[in-house]
């Protein structure tokens, strides 16, 4: 067997091999000190490295001026585009429903223009979120959607028959409820929660302002004629595309953007995470194969799922509210007539109302401006309403209109005392549109922080698409509500006329 030869240097390290015919051990040679201090050096070296990348980097007071800068521009152009999504997308029913007069002739019942002008947009938030399936595909539908709005106005505005006038209002009707449900919809994409809660905000605060604007506008082009005034207003419609295409802020341009907490609403459970939405219509590729990506679509029975917790919690409340509203607009305020008041007995109210006539278009007027201030509430700053107390507003709105009804049944004051009863109505109708207003702007703030269930294999995409339909599935409530509020306003209005005809104010008779 071979031996080592001894050595007066310290024993190295060996390494024993064993093999059947011989058993040889082989000598490694230890690193000298000086080299293994260096490898001990290189080796704190990288750790030091590893640690600065890891460490976040303080950022100087010129790079904070910079991202605030940004953030504001950003939040800026967000607001002003769903602001202008929710005036543009609503300002044209407000016109149909205030050139009603204008549009059919004198012995057609004006409650076909508000059939029309609601029953088309119903089927759109009903149907669409119900039969869509897959991802949505939010530059074609809103193109397609402006196009439709655009041909159903100049319908309107070219032709004299009273089919093909009802013929463009449905076709206005249903690209105004698709567009409420896309834009609705296109407000989950964006993250963080507090981004995707502000561009709901404005959307609200543009839907309430379209009712101002669009009374407004009509009142300026109706001089014009039906087929100027309703010609002009069809080139509105234009406004969204450009605004999407050219101002909105696409979802990926806040992912790493600094926000303040201040924007937070602690009180919600964070989305799930980001999933930002494709910049082109195309079929998307996975990331990792670069292969097109796996189809998803929600069946019928995930759709199901998602809406059944929704119907008490959001869709109820929302219901009772438009039903109770609309019955309060189309039934019980246009029998909320006095006297015209005189310079002695009310010198104010004698400035304002010149007609009876007056009446019914003032109450419309407070009710308007005031749905538009509880709408941009969120925008204003003001917290959301909690979840549990979203039906809070359907309560006050059932004891308003049981106050109104009896108002105007028997007159709670006295047919003598016009003042008080005009101030009466005048701050309850200002409550119906508050309560109206934050109903409409919380239910779908809330619904939209909504934490999404996430599938089984954490699929993004799919998350994506829940929040998309729960959003867009709550649409219907309100529009159910109008609807059914029109079908029992005409009866409510004749007995209640009726009614003040038996105590002698003959004042609705003569209308």
């Amino acid at each position: 067997m071979l031996q080592p030869r001894h050595s007066q240097r310290s024993p190295p390290e060996e390494l024993e091999l064993d093999d059947a015919a011989t058993d040889i051990r082989i000598r490694i040679p230890q690193a000298s000190p000086h080299l293994q201090e260096e490898e001990d050096i290189m080796h704190e070296e990288d750790e030091r490295e590893e640690d600065a990348l890891l460490q976040p980097q303080s950022a100087t007071p010129a790079d904070l001026s910079v991202a605030f800068i940004d953030s504001r521009r950003l939040l800026f152009k967000l607001g002003s585009s769903f602001f202008l999504f929710g005036l543009i997308n609503n300002v044209l029913y407000v016109v149909i429903l205030s050139a009603a007069l204008d549009l059919v002739p004198h012995s057609t019942p004006k409650g076909i223009i508000a059939f029309c002008n609601i029953f088309p947009a119903l089927v759109a938030k009903v149907g669409w979120p119900y039969i869509l399936k897959g991802r949505i595909r939010y530059a074609r539908r809103i193109t397609g959607n402006t196009i439709l709005s655009v041909l159903g106005m100049v319908v309107v505005a070219t032709f004299d028959s009273l089919y093909m006038r009802l013929l463009g209002i449905c076709l206005a009707s249903f690209s105004s409820g698709l567009g409420e449900l896309t834009f609705l919809q296109l407000s989950t994409t964006y993250h963080p929660s507090s981004i995707a809660g502000d561009s709901v905000g404005y959307f609200a605060a543009g839907t309430g302002a379209a009712g101002l604007v669009g009374a407004s506008l009509w009142w300026i082009l109706r001089s014009l004629g039906v087929r100027v005034g309703v010609g002009l207003s069809s080139v509105l419609p234009l406004v969204i595309p450009l605004a999407y295409y050219l101002v909105l802020p696409p979802p990926t341009a806040f992912s790493n953007l600094p926000i303040s907490s201040a924007y937070e609403d602690d009180s919600i459970p964070i989305n799930a995470p980001y999933t930002p939405i494709p910049t082109s219509d195309d079929t998307e590729l996975d990331e990792r194969t670069m292969e097109p990506k796996r189809s998803v679509a929600l069946s019928g029975r995930d759709k199901w799922v998602l809406v059944k917790p929704l119907l008490m919690v959001y869709m109820l409340p929302l219901f009772i509210v438009y039903t109770l509203e609309y019955t309060i607009n189309q039934g019980v305020a246009p029998t909320l007539l006095y006297p015209v008041p005189s310079p002695e007995k009310n010198w104010f109210l004698s400035h304002i109302i010149h007609s009876v006539r007056d009446y019914y278009p003032l109450w419309q007027l407070v009710y308007q401006t005031t749905v538009f201030f509880s709408r941009s509430s969120i925008t204003l700053g003001m917290p959301p309403i909690p979840r549990r107390l979203l039906p809070v507003p359907a309560a006050v709105q059932a004891v308003i209109l049981t106050i109104l009804i009896i108002e105007s049944a028997v007159g709670i004051f006295g047919d003598e005392n016009e003042g008080l009863s005009f101030t009466l109505v005048f701050l309850l109708i200002s409550l119906e549109g508050i309560c109206g207003g934050l109903a409409y702007v919380n239910v779908f703030y809330r619904v939209n922080q909504e934490e999404s269930t996430i599938s089984a294999d954490g699929d993004p995409e799919r998350a994506k698409q829940e929040r998309e339909f729960k959003i867009g599935s709550i649409g219907f409530a309100d529009s159910m509500g109008i609807l059914f509020a029109s079908i029992i306003a005409v009866p409510t209005e004749v007995q209640l006329c009726n009614i003040q005809a038996g105590r002698g104010k003959m004042i609705c008779k003569g209308l």
